[in-house]
């Protein structure tokens, strides 16, 4: 009912109203105590990066997190990746996640960031203790931030935010809109990245470089045993079930590559899944759901990996802004 409210319109979205002033009072005095000096920011000896967005819900930062880390990596950077571990119930911080660590403890999305990236990852709801951790611990020269573009605790050197097709939404704040902070956040942002073949936002007079990324789906993979692999053809008419930001893009994505799926099962996003949820025979997900239902799903459940495929112009301005911070050489 919510998504619906704050994406498709609904009169009864104005009796959140009252409660939606009053995130706006809070989130703009806790703003400006950062801006006033009054709060501070952690500075670490590190380049900051944080992918974010304006809005809840998932929207395809984690493939861009791994794109970023992957070729900030080829400079021949030491990379690390900082979360604050949405739903994590580690019994201590910060916690430097492993392929091995239970998605419960440390969080659906560091759990899959460990798996892929290759990189040290932690999670810390205190960004700046988790950050502190990754330079004294791991002498990380670059820091990329799975989220936190709200967390102004921690000072940042690029802010990048992520956007799907659905945009904005209705352009209301928290609860009566799915806005963390409003559309003038994103003047202020280094760069937009849009998870859609939209690159145009109407509501800004002035905005930050736009660039577009594709999600290029590799082979499906067993959820029991990853290292079984298999193409989209190998599926005959399958069940879908997505717990994301917003499930239709995944389905969309099977049906392009030509996939007859049976049902389709949208969940909220960071759904705590249990067995019943799964459905017999052939099952298909994401690969942020298959980190969390690994230890009770049957074999012939698949995931779909993707990699994100960002423009060069992209690449040219990080490099710009890393030479500038003195951790590359252009050329």
């Amino acid at each position: 009912m919510i998504q619906k409210m704050w994406y498709q319109g609904h009169p009864l979205q104005w009796m959140l109203l009252p409660l939606t002033f009053l995130f706006w009072l809070v989130s703009g005095i806790r703003r400006l105590l950062f801006r006033s000096g009054i709060k501070k920011q952690h500075s670490v000896n590190a380049f900051v990066i944080v992918v974010g967005n304006i809005s809840v819900g998932g929207n395809g930062k984690t493939p861009v997190v791994l794109a970023l880390t992957e070729h900030l990596t080829s400079l021949g950077l030491n990379v690390g990746i900082l979360s604050r571990g949405y739903g994590a119930t580690s019994p201590y911080y910060p916690r430097e996640v492993t392929a091995s660590d239970p998605a419960s403890e440390v969080g659906d999305e560091p759990r899959l960031l460990s798996i892929r990236s290759g990189v040290p990852v932690v999670v810390d709801p205190v960004r700046s203790r988790g950050a502190t951790f990754l330079v004294d611990e791991h002498h990380c020269d670059v820091i990329v931030c799975d989220d936190g573009l709200q967390h102004y605790a921690l000072a940042r050197d690029m802010e990048l935010v992520v956007m799907d097709g659905r945009k904005a939404g209705n352009g209301w704040l928290l609860p009566m809109g799915p806005l963390r902070e409003g559309v003038w956040r994103l003047k202020t942002v280094d760069a937009i990245i849009h998870n859609t073949k939209s690159t145009r936002l109407d509501a800004l007079q002035r905005v930050p470089p736009e660039f577009t990324m594709s999600l290029v789906p590799c082979n499906f993979r067993n959820v029991c045993s990853p290292e079984i692999t298999c193409s989209a053809n190998a599926f005959s008419h399958p069940h879908a079930f997505a717990g994301i930001g917003d499930p239709e893009r995944f389905f969309s994505q099977l049906r392009s590559m030509g996939i007859s799926l049976s049902s389709c099962q949208s969940f909220d996003d960071h759904h705590h899944f249990s067995h019943t949820d799964i459905p017999d025979g052939e099952v298909i997900m994401t690969e942020k759901d298959a980190v969390k239902v690994h230890e009770f799903a049957h074999d012939n459940c698949w995931y779909l990996p993707v990699d994100a495929k960002l423009a060069e112009s992209f690449y040219q301005l990080l490099h710009e802004r890393l030479a500038r911070a003195g951790y590359f050489k252009k050329g």
